[in-house]
């Protein structure tokens, strides 16, 4: 075991044994080579379902930045180009002056659809087609380019209504053939997660004492936080389908294309972004050219959905507050504490994926920075 493995493991190890998390998987990834491999806990609390490498987790937005892969491979072959209005392929998407919006201004949240029905349920987020309708009819919250902010379900469905109608596949099948075949990672990297591997994914769970979002806790927030504001019967956050550990378990969820989202373990993450960066075992995903096209930054400034200062390349965040935050860090954080991130300066990939649910609190992916980034002299 090296020094570094042996770190994050023995931080990891004490995170559970404090009852701070229930299972947690690390990957670390150097220059396309694996560094750390380290799991702890439990996947399931009720069966003692040991966490192991490939164990799946949803990783809530985390898989945003393996959606946005997938659209960066088809930049790649020629289907796709970043300038090309989405109307181009999805003409229905063109109501209410969204015309101009191309697919650079869905990967950087800047289309200006991040809202929903209020009423949306779990159940509507599986239902692709309905999903996709309501978006394309959606009244814009601002001209599309003009201003960026967190579209945090839609950015899914646009992205992987694009890619459908590009290729004539759905998202979670054009990601399996497209990244996850070619780098070994089809049992461990899912949009849609089949019958045969539901038995794997972990069962996440809210913190002890964890808070249940009451109508009026939500109305309370409306106030004070944009994101969970709603404008005319739309909102980025609808109550019934927010991202709790209840959501994250539901079989429907985990079974539907909700590629806001995805199901996946943080070897899968890091393997991903590993070959974005460089080779890993042969396959590279995208050129050094366009990685440094993916990794500028294109859209910046007060993020009109979630009211916070942002910095954004195309389908990813640039820089993330904490141990790591450098402006070549670029990577996607998920609602529930997870997240990945990988430095185009240092060649280093850091992803955490697990269970217990805590929502905006990334301590242990920090925790696991700090062992990072000091260990490798980089901090």
């Amino acid at each position: 075991m090296t020094d570094i493995q042996q770190q994050v493991q023995e931080a990891i190890d004490e995170l559970v044994e404090s009852g701070a998390e229930r299972g947690v998987q690390v990957a670390v990834y150097r220059h396309g080579s694996p560094l750390v491999d380290a799991v702890a806990g439990v996947a399931d609390a009720t069966t003692g379902r040991p966490v192991t490498s490939d164990t799946p987790f949803h990783v809530t937005s985390t898989g945003k930045g393996l959606t946005s892969t997938v659209a960066h491979r088809l930049v790649e072959q020629g289907v796709l180009a970043y300038d090309t209005p989405i109307v181009e392929l999805w003409p229905e998407f063109g109501a209410h002056g969204k015309q101009h919006a191309t697919v650079q201004h869905a990967l950087t949240h800047s289309v200006g659809v991040p809202a929903v029905p209020v009423g949306t349920t779990p159940e509507d987020l599986c239902d692709w087609e309905k999903m996709c309708t309501v978006i394309a009819g959606a009244v814009p919250w601002w001209e599309p380019g003009t201003k960026t902010g967190y579209h945090a379900q839609t950015f899914g469905y646009i992205v992987g209504e694009i890619v459908r109608r590009a290729t004539g596949h759905r998202i979670s099948q054009v990601m399996r053939e497209q990244v996850a075949q070619p780098l070994g990672l089809a049992d461990e990297l899912f949009l849609g997660v089949p019958a045969s591997a539901l038995n794997r994914v972990a069962y996440h769970e809210e913190p002890e004492g964890g808070m249940e979002f009451t109508p009026g806790m939500l109305a309370a927030m409306a106030e004070q936080v944009p994101f969970f504001r709603v404008v005319d019967g739309w909102t980025a956050a609808p109550p019934a389908a927010l991202p709790t550990a209840a959501y994250c378990n539901r079989t429907d969820v985990l079974s539907a294309d909700i590629p806001a989202g995805g199901v996946m373990s943080a070897r899968a993450i890091a393997r991903v972004y590993a070959a974005l960066l460089d080779e890993v075992d042969g396959v590279r995903l995208i050129s050094p050219e366009r990685l440094r096209t993916v990794t500028t930054v294109t859209a910046s400034g007060v993020d009109e959905t979630t009211g916070f200062p942002t910095t954004r390349g195309l389908g990813y965040d640039i820089g993330f507050p904490g141990p790591l935050d450098s402006p070549t860090l670029f990577g996607v954080a998920g609602s529930g504490g997870t997240a990945a991130y990988a430095d185009t300066a240092t060649g280093t990939v850091i992803a955490v994926a697990k269970n217990r649910v805590t929502a905006g609190d990334y301590s242990t992916f920090h925790r696991v920075g700090e062992i990072v980034t000091k260990a490798l002299g980089e901090g």
